[in-house]
């Protein structure tokens, strides 16, 4: 996994070839000018220290050839890190893009089934933690590398003894930070999961917040959140533990090798083997041969939270995908819809819906009521092909749904649901939903759905900015926006989940009037708890089960005295 997640970084990395390689160049140059400096540094201290007089001239060139080195040094330094920073958030922003891309791709089984606290933070927390690591990685890890190598070649031209001393105790520094890393990456791992499950409970609270202080639930929320923040305070104090004592414990061989290298170089210049010069310089290698280890043991750590953050988006990314079956298109629809013999369930151990058969005529109004878990709403997912039924077959216009396009199909339906979606945009947008109509027939979809009025009293009009946060709105006014929505678009099929659930009983005759003239020549299905709402339906399914155990007209279910006559007589009663 560590190795796969590194590769696909860097696939993602190389999609920048010429900033990439640039960034190369920048990081040799600068590593070449830091360690160019301490050999002219040691030769100036030799024109000083030199028998006679002091060599000015050789002196005053070392010293212009510094002064250069410094400032190719400095303008390296500033390039690649330039660089660095835009290939990271290249890279950042081409993974957020795959990710919000994949949102619109997954099968809502998958949003169904996984917490959208923990998506937020693969696409936010985790993409951020992968930014900063590539941002280190890139400015030290080259640069590092480079300066190891570097340093290793000069030393050996300088004095092969002092060279080895610093060679033999380099094990000592892989060693730790080898034994560091490996209990970090663990660490890391723990913490991101710790992280995702806080971010999922303050989502959840944040957004029921009504219902929290309602039920006076605020203590029992705080004890949760408190246990998560705990677990994650934990896990973020080990991970940060074992990353933090990486760098004192490298320093520490660091300063042995230093230690060392200086006393046997001390011993070589008092024998005349090397000079004072070349002693100072030698030193100044072995300090910058081992301070990258520093530098690099710190950014593994980081480069730790990066690769398990970056694994747990690839994982998003990889999700697998609406199933492609059915890439045909329908343009236009009748709107016959018939279910054969449909077999569905969400778990498969649980059976829901077995055996399902009904047919709805072009321009029929088709009910559907039955008490909670009867299958309702699971007839509308399976007819919009958020699911495929496990066995039979539906059909739209005597095609299988199966074989056309999902998108091809959802086209053809408008819904009105229960809770109602507010975008963080216009009013206007809000009605449109990204398609492509005039102002004047926004302006007539409000009218139809008697939205018109309380718009016109917002502040701004149809420019008035709403969220989905916002509290502008009443709950039935919301609702009104979902009708407006399906009034501008006329399509040849009609979902109504409880559509007027949340409107007051003198504006729900007036959208029941709105929605017997949308209905016309349109197939219909309603979705209801009040049964009073589709008195006048052609067919009402009762459901219960999985099964649809009544069907016919309000006045023949009623005369049958059923499971029907029960459900009616009971919200009288």
């Amino acid at each position: 996994m560590y190795k796969k997640t590194l590769k696909r970084i860097a696939s993602l990395v190389l999609r920048y070839k010429f900033s990439f390689a640039l960034s190369l160049i920048c990081a040799f140059l600068y590593t070449l000018s830091s360690l160019a400096i301490p050999l002219f540094t040691g030769r100036a201290i030799d024109h000083v220290i030199s028998e006679g007089n002091v060599n000015f001239t050789a002196l005053f060139s070392s010293l212009i050839d510094i002064a250069l080195l410094a400032v190719l040094s400095f303008i390296s330094s500033y390039v690649m890190a330039r660089l660095n920073n835009r290939i990271s958030y290249l890279v950042s922003r081409r993974m957020r893009d795959l990710s919000f891309s994949k949102l619109s791709k997954l099968p809502l089984s998958y949003l169904d089934s996984h917490q959208t606290g923990d998506t937020l933070s693969r696409i936010v927390s985790d993409i951020d933690n992968l930014s900063d690591g590539l941002i280190l990685g890139f400015s030290q890890l080259f640069t590092g590398i480079m300066t190891i190598v570097g340093t290793l070649i000069l030393l050996f031209n300088l004095n092969f003894i002092l060279s080895l001393v610093v060679l033999l105790v380099t094990p000592l520094s892989f060693f730790v930070a080898s034994f560091i890393s490996s209990r970090t990456n663990r660490m890391y791992r723990i913490m991101a999961e710790d992280r995702a499950r806080q971010t999922e409970c303050i989502d959840e609270m944040v957004r029921m917040d009504d219902e929290v202080k309602i039920f006076h639930g605020k203590r029992n929320a705080e004890e949760v959140f408190d246990k998560i923040n705990e677990a994650y305070a934990a896990s973020s104090f080990k991970a940060t533990f074992f990353s933090s004592i990486t760098n004192p414990s490298t320093r520490f061989v660091n300063s042995i090798v230093y230690a060392l290298t200086a006393l046997t170089g001390a011993l070589l210049a008092i024998g005349g083997r090397i000079s004072v010069g070349l002693m100072t310089s030698a030193l100044s290698y072995a300090n910058q041969y081992t301070k990258p280890f520093n530098e690099i043991t710190g950014v593994i750590a980081e480069f730790q939270n990066a690769i398990v953050s970056a694994s747990r988006v690839f994982a998003l990314i990889d999700e697998a995908e609406e199933s492609t079956e059915g890439e045909s298109e329908i343009e236009e629809a009748k709107g016959d819809v018939t279910f054969s013999d449909v077999s569905f369930s969400y778990n498969k151990n649980e059976k829901l819906i077995e055996h399902f058969s009904f047919s709805a005529l072009s321009g029929k109004h088709v009910a559907i009521v039955g008490p909670t878990g009867a299958g309702k709403t699971t007839i509308i997912n399976l007819l919009m092909r958020f699911y495929d039924s496990d066995d039979g077959k539906i059909l739209l216009d005597g095609r299988d749904i199966t074989s056309i396009n999902r998108q091809s199909v959802r086209r053809l339906f408008g819904m009105v649901l229960q809770d109602t979606y507010i975008r963080n945009a216009s009013v206007r947008d809000n009605i449109l939903m990204g398609r492509n109509f005039s102002d004047e027939e926004v302006r007539r979809a409000a009218r139809l759905s008697h939205a018109e009025g309380f718009i016109e009293r917002l502040p701004n009009g149809y420019d008035t900015v709403l969220s989905d946060e916002s509290s502008a709105l009443s709950q039935g006014e919301r609702q009104l926006l979902s009708i407006a929505r399906i009034m501008l678009s006329l399509p040849p099929i009609l979902i109504l989940d409880e559509a007027t659930s949340s409107i007051d009983t003198r504006t729900e005759l007036l959208i029941q009037n709105s929605f017997q003239r949308l209905m016309q020549g349109r197939t219909t299905f309603s979705v209801a708890h009040r049964l009073s709402t589709i008195e006048s339906a052609d067919t009402i399914l009762v459901m219960k089960d999985g099964k649809v155990i009544e069907m016919g007209s309000h006045k023949e279910l009623l005369e049958k005295k059923g499971f029907y006559h029960e459900l009616y007589r009971s919200q009288f009663a």
